[in-house]
């Protein structure tokens, strides 16, 4: 894994919070006006629907999007220092597979996330929030609850939007990719954001709260033992994650935003299985063992005890890996849409998905970015079939039909069929 990563350096990311909106709540108000009214009418991201009678309702936006004041930014920067701190990605010793797949999803996030499915103790968490310190930053729209895009209309929310259209000048700012967990005992509201019926009737006015989606838009949801997540939980998410935008309905009033976001996944495959219309969601898999090595057991023990002896020691000892790998990870995702790969190399590719008869066309759209992902991360502007050998049992293994008399494990068979079509 080391020589895969190679040997560029740049500045390390200081640690602060991942999420730069304001903490108010949207206040949207209401107000009636005698006369007519028509089905359901739509208001930046809110649709009413409306009886017809003799009065019509309309909703008025307050500001949204609101700047950070200077003493906010320091309250920021306070709780940045105060978290605790976080393994290092570079200090973690094997599981080659569950890095690299958490690497070429960070690349490239249209992957579609990561499955890691494993025995219990073997890191699957730490690893995963370890990845906070390598991700890079992005263009958000300054205050915007929602992470929106200023150069991407499909990722921005419906006020970001009604100000394009408007021609308004957006307040531009950097930020670090965020990373939410998603608890299992969290409730829908927590989960997509709240309406305040109650503020309605009484006040006159009507706030959105958003929830864990809208803080992980154009980030990563991370989600602990996802095989023992609520069913209604694992139904939000299919939603979200199959249309990209999270819609809340109450009474009659909706509220959509942008929620496209890195899914990641990990649990004990002893606990349970996961839906497969869930599982199918997740771009790659990647399956962890626990290391037998009793040399490489005793350095994996040594390293834990440095780290809880003195965190801000240990992280510093590591601080040029991260450095390197931090780099690498921006120059692959700089020279991402360069990379090239052969049509030839394609035609294999879905050849093996054809044969070993996955469902729909996931499993080839997931191997050919992930393979390109690779190439950049190699710092090649080409794929070649090695790349494609070392990507292609993640994407697919977990999308084969499971026969119950097969004892073979399912990455074993992609490889086979992988050796077969590409020799």
């Amino acid at each position: 894994m080391a020589a895969l990563l190679g040997t560029s350096s740049s500045a390390v990311l200081a640690s602060r919070p991942l999420s730069s909106h304001s903490s108010k709540p949207q206040i949207h108000s209401l107000s009636t006006n005698p006369g007519q009214s028509y089905g359901r009418k739509y208001y930046g991201g809110i649709s009413v629907v409306v009886k017809k009678g003799r009065s019509r309702l309309r909703v008025a936006i307050s500001n949204v999007a609101t700047e950070i004041t200077p003493a906010q930014e320091q309250a920021r920067k306070l709780a940045s220092e105060s978290q605790r701190p976080v393994y290092p990605f570079s200090a973690i010793v094997g599981q080659d597979e569950m890095k690299l797949c958490l690497l070429l999803n960070v690349i490239d996030p249209k992957i579609g996330g990561v499955m890691i499915m494993g025995d219990r103790g073997t890191g699957k968490s730490t690893t995963v929030r370890s990845l906070v310190d390598l991700l890079p930053e992005i263009k958000v729209v300054s205050g915007d609850p929602f992470n929106s895009d200023p150069e991407d209309p499909e990722s921005m929310g419906m006020e970001v939007r009604e100000k394009v259209v408007r021609g308004d000048q957006l307040p531009v700012m950097m930020t670090k990719i965020n990373m939410v967990d998603l608890p299992l005992g969290a409730t829908e509201d927590r989960v997509c954001g709240t309406i305040d019926i109650e503020k309605a009737l009484t006040e006159g006015v009507k706030a959105f709260e958003p929830g864990l989606l809208a803080k992980a838009n154009r980030g990563i949801l991370y989600v602990d033992e996802v095989n023992l997540l609520d069913d209604h939980l694992v139904d939000v998410l299919l939603d979200s994650a199959a249309s990209g935008w999270n819609t809340v309905e109450r009474e009659g009033i909706s509220i959509s935003h942008p929620a496209r976001f890195i899914l990641i996944g990990s649990g004990n495959p002893e606990e349970g299985e996961l839906r497969p219309q869930l599982l199918d969601r997740f771009g790659m898999h990647a399956q962890v063992g626990t290391v037998r090595d009793a040399e490489l057991r005793v350095k994996i023990v040594e390293e834990r005890a440095r780290f809880d002896q003195n965190p801000k020691y240990f992280r510093d000892s590591y601080k040029a890996e991260q450095d390197k790998l931090q780099e690498q990870i921006s120059s692959a995702r700089n020279s991402l849409s360069s990379v090239q790969m052969d049509h030839d190399l394609r035609v294999k590719i879905s050849k093996v998905c054809a044969e070993l008869n996955v469902d729909g066309l996931r499993g080839d759209i997931v191997t050919n970015r992930a393979a390109k992902a690779l190439a950049a991360l190699k710092g090649r502007n080409e794929v070649t079939s090695e790349d494609i050998a070392t990507v292609i049992p993640n994407c697919l293994r977990h999308r084969l039909r499971k026969d119950p008399l097969e004892s073979i494990d399912s990455g074993l068979l992609v490889i086979e069929k992988f050796y077969e079509v590409f020799s």
